[in-house]
């Protein structure tokens, strides 16, 4: 057995790319639309991932776009996605410059929480020991759920 991906469903194509590929930095290996089904999935890889998922289609996001719209709720129960990143501050400072809020900043060096424009709960993990604590990370408080 082995991990082929996690599926989300979206509810805005460009929005969620730009998210997940724009932001993240995560890239697009593969997609597929089907007219009889009225879907379109799209497949995202981490970038240090690219090359695996090319030859193994794994690990991988799948994004699903229902074209008939649909309203999503939190699907609290999902979870959360998690990603490993070189450097937790500098990726959540690039974030909250592009606009997205922190919703647990990365106070102890190592964990910090952000949500996808579909409310997808989202890990980011210190790769490697935690960073020092430092400022303004330390003392910024939770906002909203995670």
């Amino acid at each position: 057995m082995r991990y082929l991906h996690t599926m989300v469903r979206v509810s805005d194509v460009d929005k969620s790319l730009d998210f997940y590929c724009g932001k993240l930095g995560m890239r697009e290996v593969r997609r597929m639309e089907s007219e009889t089904g009225r879907f379109t999935l799209i497949f995202l890889a981490a970038p240090e991932d690219v090359a695996a998922a090319e030859t193994s289609r794994a690990p991988l996001l799948e994004l699903t776009y229902n074209w008939d719209p649909e309203v999503y709720g939190e699907g609290r129960n999902f979870g959360h996605l998690a990603y490993e990143v070189d450097d937790i501050y500098a990726t959540c400072q690039a974030l909250m410059d592009a606009g997205v809020t922190i919703n647990r900043p990365p106070r102890d060096g190592r964990m910090a929480f952000i949500r996808s424009p579909d409310n997808i709960s989202i890990e980011l993990l210190q790769k490697g020991d935690a960073l020092p604590v430092a400022e303004p990370w330390a003392s910024m408080p939770n906002t909203g759920k995670w």
